[in-house]
């Protein structure tokens, strides 16, 4: 298998992170590397687990972010981190058990069939949601539709968090021109890739305790419609 990197922004995740770990490295690749990448925003022992981890096997790379902004750019600065150490391949996941190790294979599977980009869906046979309040599905739900409508794109599932990208896909993004520093990233990120070869695979997102900010709803117009208006490329 091509070098594959894990990329997955991490705070206060002490209570699920050994067991994710463990999970991520129990696959059966020997060249899956994955890197949490961290900030201060994390105060519990999250960053002990994992350097603890790194210590017992060289597949997994503590990545400090100290001038973070937030998740966003902890993603972004993952994904650079990942280029500058030969990533072939770079998936994209959450660290706190919403997104399930066991559905890794999946997108290693899509980008083997040479896919640029494999997104994860929520709203296609296969996929689903579990321990979400109503309301988040229906922001979900409709933020896809929105999204599609706004922006052209013919994708189910425009705000998922779970991703695969070939190197060259991130390699030709300019990763610090993105407008977006809440949960439509995910939206403006498959924006971007409109034109590349594409696949969704089904997944299974557990839902966290995050509450969803009036901000973020804010945000995620400002970004849709700034896009549509200048047809912004990244």
């Amino acid at each position: 298998m091509k070098k594959t990197i894990i990329v997955m922004p991490v705070a206060n995740e002490e209570a699920t992170m050994e067991a994710v770990l463990s999970e991520i490295l129990a696959l059966p690749y020997d060249n899956l590397y994955i890197y949490p990448v961290i900030d201060a925003y994390s105060k519990d022992r999250t960053q002990e687990i994992i350097e603890k981890k790194a210590a017992e096997d060289p597949h997994v790379k503590l990545i400090y972010h100290k001038e973070s902004k937030g998740v966003i750019t902890c993603y972004l600065y993952g994904f650079k981190r990942a280029l500058e150490d030969g990533a072939e391949r770079i998936i994209e996941m959450d660290g706190g058990g919403s997104h399930l190790p066991s559905e890794i294979p999946r997108f290693i599977e899509k980008l083997d069939e040479g896919y640029d980009c494999v997104f994860g869906s929520r709203f296609i046979e296969g996929g689903g949601i579990q321990n979400q309040p109503l309301y988040r599905r229906f922001l979900s739900a409709g933020g896809t539709v929105l999204s599609n409508l706004v922006l052209g794109t013919k994708l189910k599932d425009m705000t998922s968090g779970f991703e695969g990208f070939q190197r060259k896909v991130l390699e030709n993004m300019n990763l610090d021109a993105f407008l977006s520093r809440g949960h439509i990233y995910q939206t403006e990120m498959r924006y971007y890739c409109r034109n590349l070869r594409t696949v969704e695979v089904p997944i299974s997102y557990v839902g966290s305790k995050s509450s969803l900010k009036f901000k973020s709803v804010t945000e995620a117009f400002y970004v849709l419609f700034h896009l549509k208006q200048n047809e912004a490329k990244v």
